[in-house]
């Protein structure tokens, strides 16, 4: 793991510690971010597809549903247990591998190696901008010439932005819940070298939390 201290360092406890209390947490129903992206996959010939931040896995389950082979990662392997036991009880086993992983250290995968990558709110965890955009560059290094990077984001228009605890780098945490709030600047930066398809903002949750799902592709 890297060195890289402050609030994400007490994330895994808490995902932990939330998953155990509260199994199957967000539902079964897939996002609508991770329908969306099952359709913008299926157009750019994607079969499988890497999800970062799976949690308990009610969307990479749906992408097993659907017919793409699904790589499920997070740093909770409680949340991966679950994703498992759901996995099994809906005979989609042979479609989905888990691997409990720090996105903060390199994806333990080859060069080219996926056609798509998934991330719902991965990317605004307590999560530096220095290693935020680390992990954008390993998603290209592992996405196969032309392949699909579809994540959302909480952003700085959102309601929470500048409130609760102040941690530096536009991180403000909540309940225990840390959020790196985006810039749009930022989007921009992580686009550098591939085709930025799409910012599409909208809203999700009771707040309502305020996001950008952000479409871009890899260079040919």
């Amino acid at each position: 793991m890297t060195d890289e201290k402050g609030p994400a360092e007490t994330q895994r406890a808490h995902w932990q510690d939330t998953y155990t209390a509260h199994p199957g947490m967000y539902g079964e129903r897939p996002s609508g971010p991770a329908v969306h992206a099952a359709a913008v996959f299926r157009a750019a010939g994607a079969h499988d597809v890497l999800e970062l931040g799976a949690g308990h896995g009610r969307d990479a389950l749906f992408f097993a549903r659907e017919g793409f082979t699904v790589r499920a990662v997070d740093f909770s392997d409680t949340g991966l247990d679950q994703l498992r036991d759901a996995a099994r009880a809906r005979n989609v086993t042979e479609r989905i591998t888990t691997l409990v992983h720090d996105v903060r250290d390199p994806l333990p995968l080859p060069d080219d190696s996926v056609d798509a990558v998934f991330a719902h709110m991965l990317l605004c965890m307590a999560l530096s901008t220095t290693a935020i955009h680390g992990l954008v560059g390993e998603v290209r290094r592992v996405l196969r010439p032309g392949g699909v990077f579809v994540y959302t984001v909480r952003h700085t228009g959102d309601a929470h932005y500048g409130a609760g605890l102040a941690h530096g780098d536009d991180i403000y945490e909540h309940g225990g819940f840390a959020v790196h709030f985006f810039p749009r600047h930022l989007v921009d930066e992580l686009a550098g070298g591939w085709t930025l398809e799409e910012v599409f903002p909208f809203e999700e949750g009771e707040l309502p939390r305020r996001l950008w799902r952000v479409t871009q592709r890899a260079p040919g």
